[in-house]
């Protein structure tokens, strides 16, 4: 398949710039969407998986860390 692409020189320059920096702003637009809704980070991936040692040496009560 072939794309023929025709460009008419009775733009002015202005119009071909103008032209070019909303192409451009659109791709940039595209580019950082896309980046924010595929960003490989997942929290859920990292959450902590309960209270550690520092939670329970605060909230519970001395005489029962050591029962056996």
């Amino acid at each position: 398949m072939a794309t023929i692409v025709s460009s008419s020189s009775s733009q002015s320059p202005e119009s071909q710039t103008r032209q070019l920096g909303l192409v451009g702003e659109i791709r940039e637009f595209w580019h950082q969407f896309i980046v924010a809704a595929f960003h490989p980070y997942r929290p859920e991936q990292h959450y902590m998986r309960g209270p550690g040692p520092a939670w329970r040496a605060k909230h519970v009560p001395s005489s029962n860390l050591h029962s056996t």
